[in-house]
C-alpha cells in the first residue's frame, strides 16, 4: 500500500477557504492586467497566455484557468530556472526565458518568473507565460516548415534576467526587442507580462501582511494535500495494471510518413507510472523537448481524470513519467526544430495517454477535440509602413469532442488549449491590421458523426488591403479526421478535415500540408478547422435531432442519410420514418458484419 501524506491539516476551514480565494484573485487579476494592458492581439484579444503562482520550493501552488500547453510545462520550467540562478535570486528579479533545453515549450512561448520577497525570505514566484507574435528568424511569427535546426527558428532565450534587483536591465531587453518583428507589439506585451507579475505579486503580499508566512504556507500545504488527495482517489479506483494507448500523426509536409506516438500506463494501487514511446526526432519543426511533452502527458490525464479543483503540483505526486530516450520526437534534443510543437505532435501524444488510460476505464471514454490546423499573417501596413505580424488564433478554433452524455461544443477547441483560447472579435483585428476579414463562422458536417456528435469547427476567410501578406500555415487535421469514441465513425471524412483553400486569380487551390503562400490585394486564404469527434454509433442519434441539425446548418442532407441514417424530406421539415427505419436497419447490419 502506497503511503498517502494524511498530515493533520493545521489550519480551520475558514482561513483555508479565505487564502484560497485570496491565492485565486491574485492569478485572475495577473489575467485582466494581461488582458487589459497587451498590445498584441494575440494577448489582449485571443488570450494566449497562462498565470501560475509558485511557492518557494518551487512548487505550482495555484494555475489559471488557461492554456493546457503552457501549464503543463511550468512545472518544469519553474523548477530549471530557479536551479539555474540557486541562491543567486534577489528582492526586485526578473526572470525571462523560453528555451525548450531549459524546459519550455516553444520559443514563441515566453515565461516571465517574478520572485516575491517577505521580510527578506523567498515566499513565492508569480509566472506568466504568453505566446509572443513573433520572436525572429527567417519566418515572420516564427512558424518556420523549412527548418531542420532549432537554430533556423528564431531566438532562444536561456534564462536571463531583465530587472536585477529592481532595475531594468535595457541592454538585455533591448537586444531581445532587436531580434523582433513589430517591436513595438512585442515590447507592450513584455509591459504588460511584467505588469502582471507585480500585480500578483502585491496581492501575495497583501495576504502575507494579513494572515503571516506560517499561516499561508499551512494553507497552502493543504491545498496541495487536497489536490493529491482527489487524484489518488481516481487512481485507486482503476484496476491495477498496464494499459495501452496509440494515435498517429499524420504527415503534413514533412515526407516522412506517418508517426506513431504510444503511451502505456500502469496503475499500482493509488499511483501511476505514464511511459511515451515515439519515432526519432526528424528535421522537421514537430519535435517536442521535455517541457512542451510534459503538456501533452498532463492533458491526456486530466481530460480522463476531470477532477475537481484546486489544481496544483500536487496532483501528480502520485505521477511518474518516462517520455523515453532524448533524441525522439517526445522528448526531443538539440539542435531539433521544434516551433510547431505545441499542436504538433503535443495534441497527438495527449490522444495517446488519454486511450491509455480509457482503456483502464472504458466507461470514462470520449471524443477527441479538433487539432489545431491555423494560420500566421505578416506585411507592411501600407498606411503607416509599420511591419505587423500575428498568429491568428481565430483560425484555429475547432470542435469539442462528445461524451456519452453530450454533443461536443462548437468552436471550442483546439485540443492544446481546451476552450481558454478567444477568437476576439472581426471588428478588433479588421482594425489593428490591414485586412478584411469575409467570413468567419461554423461549418456544415465539421462535427464527427455519432449518437452525440461532435461540435463543429470554423473557417476563418482573409483578404489583405492594400499590400501583399505573407500566410503561414501550421498544424495538422488535414488528413486525419478527428477521432471519435464507443462505435463513432464518419462517411463524409473529407468536410470533417482542415484544409487552406487559397484564391489566386480566380482558381482555387486547396492545402493539406504546412505551407508559406503570398496573398495580393483582392486574394483570399480561406482556413477550414475540423471538428470534434463523435461518441457512439450515429445510426442511434435521434432522428428528430438529425432534422435540427439539418435545420441549423450543422449537418446537410447528405451526411443526415449517410452517416445518421436519417431520410429527411426536399424541404426539411419532416422525415420519412419508414425509409429511415430501413436505412438505419441496414446501416446497424452493416455494422455487426
Amino acid at each position: 500500500m502506497t503511503q498517502v501524506h494524511q498530515a493533520a491539516s493545521t489550519i480551520d476551514p475558514i482561513t483555508l477557504a479565505v487564502v484560497r480565494g485570496a491565492l485565486e484573485t491574485a492569478q485572475r487579476e495577473m489575467t485582466l492586467t494581461l488582458e487589459k494592458t497587451g498590445r498584441s492581439s494575440v494577448f489582449n484579444l485571443a488570450h494566449d497566455y497562462s498565470n501560475a503562482l509558485f511557492d518557494h520550493l518551487p512548487e505550482m501552488i495555484l494555475q489559471g484557468q488557461d492554456i493546457p500547453i503552457h501549464l503543463g510545462s511550468l512545472i518544469p520550467a519553474m523548477k530549471a530556472v530557479a536551479d539555474y540562478f540557486g541562491d543567486d535570486i534577489q528582492d526586485g528579479d526578473v526572470i525571462y526565458h523560453n528555451d525548450p533545453v531549459y524546459q519550455g515549450s516553444h520559443i514563441l512561448d515566453c515565461c516571465m518568473y517574478k520572485p516575491v520577497f517577505y521580510q527578506g525570505e523567498l515566499v513565492f514566484w508569480t509566472v506568466c507565460k504568453g505566446h509572443l507574435t513573433d520572436i525572429g528568424g527567417p519566418v515572420p511569427a516564427g512558424y518556420n516548415p523549412a527548418a531542420k535546426e532549432i537554430y533556423a527558428e528564431g531566438l532562444r532565450i536561456p534564462p536571463v534576467k531583465l530587472w536585477d534587483q529592481g532595475r531594468r536591465r535595457d541592454d538585455v531587453v533591448n537586444l531581445l526587442l532587436s531580434n523582433m518583428r513589430a517591436r513595438r507589439d512585442q515590447e507592450g506585451d513584455l509591459n504588460a507580462q511584467f505588469g502582471a507579475c507585480r500585480v500578483g505579486e502585491r496581492n501575495l503580499i497583501a495576504l502575507l501582511d494579513k494572515y503571516g508566512v506560517a499561516t499561508v504556507r499551512a494553507a497552502i500545504a493543504e491545498l496541495k494535500d487536497m489536490a493529491d488527495r482527489h487524484m489518488r482517489s481516481l487512481i485507486r479506483s482503476i484496476p491495477d495494471g498496464s494499459y495501452h494507448g496509440a494515435a498517429v500523426l499524420e504527415d503534413a509536409g514533412h515526407g516522412y510518413g506517418e508517426l506513431t506516438i504510444q503511451a502505456q500506463i500502469t496503475v499500482r494501487d493509488d499511483s501511476v507510472h505514464i511511459r511515451v514511446q515515439s519515432p526519432p526526432q526528424i528535421p522537421y519543426f514537430i519535435n517536442s523537448y521535455a517541457g512542451n511533452s510534459m503538456s501533452g502527458v498532463y492533458l491526456g490525464l486530466m481530460m480522463f481524470a476531470q477532477v475537481p479543483p484546486p489544481y496544483n503540483a500536487g496532483l501528480y505526486r502520485c505521477v511518474t513519467v518516462d517520455l523515453g530516450p532524448q533524441g525522439t520526437l517526445c522528448n526531443a534534443a538539440e539542435p531539433a526544430p521544434h516551433v510547431n510543437c505545441t499542436t504538433t505532435p503535443m495534441e497527438t501524444l495527449t490522444d495517446a495517454v488519454r486511450k491509455a488510460f480509457e482503456a483502464a476505464a472504458p466507461e470514462r471514454v470520449t471524443a477527441s477535440w479538433g487539432h489545431a490546423s491555423g494560420i500566421n499573417i505578416a506585411g507592411v501596413n501600407p498606411a503607416t509602413g509599420e511591419q505587423y505580424v500575428t498568429m491568428v488564433l481565430a483560425s484555429i478554433i475547432s470542435g469539442a469532442g462528445a461524451t456519452q452524455y453530450m454533443d461536443g461544443w462548437h468552436a471550442c477547441g483546439p485540443l492544446c488549449c481546451f476552450g481558454a483560447l478567444s477568437s476576439g472579435d472581426i471588428e478588433l483585428l479588421e482594425y489593428a491590421y490591414p485586412i478584411i476579414i469575409h467570413r468567419y463562422g461554423l461549418i456544415e458536417d465539421s462535427g464527427g458523426a455519432g449518437q452525440q456528435r461532435g461540435g463543429s469547427g470554423t473557417v476563418w476567410e482573409v483578404e489583405p488591403i492594400g499590400h501583399d501578406m505573407t500566410v503561414i500555415a501550421f498544424g495538422e487535421g488535414r488528413q486525419i479526421p478527428t477521432m471519435g469514441a464507443a462505435g463513432a465513425r464518419d462517411v463524409l471524412v473529407d468536410q470533417k478535415l482542415g484544409r487552406l483553400e487559397v484564391e489566386h486569380d480566380g482558381e482555387l487551390t486547396v492545402h493539406r500540408q504546412n505551407i508559406i503562400t503570398t496573398l495580393k490585394p483582392g486574394q483570399r486564404a480561406r482556413n477550414v478547422n475540423p471538428g470534434g469527434g463523435g461518441f457512439g454509433q450515429p445510426w442511434l442519434r435521434a432522428p428528430q435531432r438529425v432534422l435540427a441539425d439539418v435545420k441549423n446548418g450543422l449537418v446537410s442532407l447528405l451526411a443526415a442519410r449517410s452517416e445518421y441514417g436519417v431520410v429527411i424530406r426536399a424541404d426539411q421539415q419532416d422525415i420519412d420514418a419508414a425509409a429511415t427505419a430501413a436505412l438505419r436497419e441496414e446501416m446497424s447490419k452493416g455494422a455487426q458484419a
